[in-house]
């Protein structure tokens, strides 16, 4: 297998020599427009200048015009396309770009995700999954909003369901890079600023004001506009019955303008998503999938008579037709003799009858592959991370050298970890040992089990479980609540979720410090009911503790386990070695580091 960084550096080179020849195509095409509008301008001032403006042959100069126009016409089409697919090429380098960036330690271009942060979430908030540093942030490549809104909507779910499932999708993704990226290049191209959500909402509340007459007249009106202007041109009627045809044309578009205006204003602000989601829909549409999820995926836009890119397609240029009306001269004769919004608002109307049930769908599903491309590019970027393989024996996890994975691998420690159903360990250590950071590491790993993605380990057996989390409480001047009261309110919610009469699911629970905001004999004996507590509800977990006479509880309670992480002083110097180990911490560092940092 092609290692990731060799791959983008690859495709780097590669798009950026096409950009080259894209932008050789681009002068050409420019210099060649140029050329054929100055023959154009010539054809036309040549034979007027050889016989006369008013007497300038018009059997020659009609000729000219029209087939000038159509060519001009044709290299202004193609010069679009060469400018589509330059847009791309440059899409797709800065893609590969900030791929090789990330992979070199530079994350500073990606998105923080903070909009996403949520104090009250079960485990989000203290695992650092959203924000600076943030996991979301080092996974995040989504290229729509509706993509970014799924995939924080999808690692926050903590579902444990179809795990296997979802290992295949990821992996059958994660072999298809150049359909990734090709994806993700397509979905930037546009700047879609109108959430999807509000698209559908209007949609599914449009409320039809046309009469279905309207699907003939338009072209009654067109056809009768024409006869007149011939009419008049063999001088059998006057000038004047185009002019009052012309306004009464004006007259049936204003009986219905404001509520045109309203659909307007709508299909003005959905006409880019619709542009860019169609071809999105034909690349999802066009791709062959094997895993089951994205097979089931993939169905969901193949089940009309019709693609559901070409229906895209298709009321895309109603909206970009629709948005003529804003040339003033279009506008005014586009009306008048055409009826012009009128034809163009049925035809919306028509189509959100027909369709409007089905666009929140279509839409879910570019949202998913969005995302999934963000959880399958990580899996290519890892290679060597392993997936959890789902076990029923006595363990949750049982894990070998598992790390963080947004630590830097050349510094970080990795631990062997392994804890039974039902088990409980509490963990002492000195300050900075790898205490917090373990913990992390253990949440993330979980949630990144339960998301179908390799966890950073050489071994990782595991049954899906259930997370919660209480690492990081503070306290509330807006609400007017303590510190205390915060931690309380958390820990009342962890006992409500892993309640045995009422609870529905298996929890895994992880808590730094229980009662830090009370005194120390306060805090022994509540921390020790509560674990009592957390043992009888059958859950599992780990607690973080400077209180050693907590782990005392393990000569009553045989389903807890003492572990620590240790720090020495060796020649006036601290020293950690990050390494998890059976018992209990005997060296604490806070005396040293006051006298080492001159506090005291």
């Amino acid at each position: 297998m092609q290692h990731p960084l060799e791959f983008y550096q690859k495709e780097k080179q590669l798009f950026e020599n096409e950009l080259v020849q894209i932008k050789k195509k681009l002068a050409f095409s420019s210099t060649l427009r140029l050329f054929v509008f100055a023959l154009l301008v010539l054809g036309i001032y040549l034979p007027f200048r050889k016989s006369g403006f008013l007497a300038g042959n018009t059997t020659i100069i009609m000729p000219v015009v029209l087939v000038g126009i159509a060519i001009f016409l044709f290299l202004v089409a193609k010069h679009s396309n060469l400018q589509h697919k330059k847009d791309k090429l440059i899409a797709l380098i800065e893609l590969n770009t900030t791929e090789i960036k990330v992979l070199n330690g530079d994350k500073s271009d990606l998105d923080l995700g903070a909009k996403y942060l949520n104090p009250t979430h079960e485990f989000s908030y203290d695992i650092d999954l959203f924000g600076n540093g943030s996991f979301f942030q080092y996974l995040n490549r989504a290229s729509t909003v509706s993509g970014k809104d799924k995939l924080a909507e999808i690692i926050t779910a903590n579902m444990i369901d179809n795990i296997k499932l979802k290992q295949e999708s990821l992996k059958e993704l994660a072999n298809k890079p150049k359909w990734r990226q090709n994806f993700s290049a397509t979905a930037s191209l546009v700047n879609v600023e109108t959430k999807a959500s509000a698209i559908v909402h209007w949609l599914n509340n449009h409320s039809a004001f046309l009469p279905k007459f309207m699907a003939f007249l338009p072209m009654l009106f067109f056809v009768i506009s024409i006869v007149l202007f011939g009419l008049n041109y063999f001088e059998y009627i006057g000038f004047n019955y185009i002019i009052i045809w012309f306004f009464v044309g004006l007259g049936i578009t204003g009986i219905y303008l404001k509520k045109i205006n309203s659909v307007y204003v709508n299909a003005n602000q959905a006409k880019d998503t619709f542009k860019q989601y169609h071809q999105l829909l034909l690349q999802i549409e066009s791709e062959n999938f094997t895993s089951e999820i994205l097979k089931t995926k993939q169905q969901q836009i193949k089940s009309e008579s019709k693609k559901a890119s070409s229906i895209f397609s298709d009321f895309s240029k109603t909206l970009d037709a629709f948005d003529q009306r804003n040339n003033i001269l279009f506008g005014i004769f586009g009306n008048g003799f055409t009826l012009w919004d009128l034809k163009q608002t049925y035809k919306i109307e028509q189509w959100i009858k027909n369709y409007h049930h089905q666009v929140e769908n279509w839409f879910e599903v570019i949202a998913f592959f969005d995302a999934q491309n963000s959880l399958a590019n990580y899996v290519f970027n890892h290679p060597k991370h392993t997936f959890p393989i789902l076990s029923d024996a006595n363990f949750t996890i049982k894990a070998k050298q598992l790390g963080h994975p947004l630590l830097n691998k050349t510094k970080r420690v990795d631990n062997d970890f392994t804890i039974n159903n039902q088990e409980f360990f509490i963990i002492t250590g000195a300050n900075m040992a790898g205490k917090s950071t373990f913990l992390r590491t253990v949440s993330l790993s979980i949630v990144m089990a339960n998301l179908g993605l390799p966890v950073c380990a050489t071994q990782f057996l595991y049954q899906p479980i259930h997370l919660i989390t209480s690492m990081r409480t503070s306290d509330s001047l807006t609400d007017d609540e303590s510190y205390f009261f915060s931690e309380l309110k958390r820990l009342k919610f962890i006992i409500d979720e892993i309640n045995p009469e009422t609870a529905t699911k298996k929890y895994f629970i992880i808590l730094d410090e229980i009662l830090k905001g009370t005194n120390s004999k306060d805090k022994a004996i509540g921390s020790r009911k509560f674990v009592e507590k957390l043992v009888k509800s059958n859950s599992t977990g780990i607690i973080a503790t400077h209180d050693l006479s907590l782990c005392e509880i393990t000569n009553v309670l045989p389903q807890v386990k003492n572990y620590y992480f240790d720090a020495e002083i060796i020649n006036d110097e601290l020293h950690f070695d990050y390494t998890f180990k059976t018992g209990i911490c005997k060296n604490m560092n806070a005396s040293f580091l006051l006298k080492k940092m001159e506090i005291i």
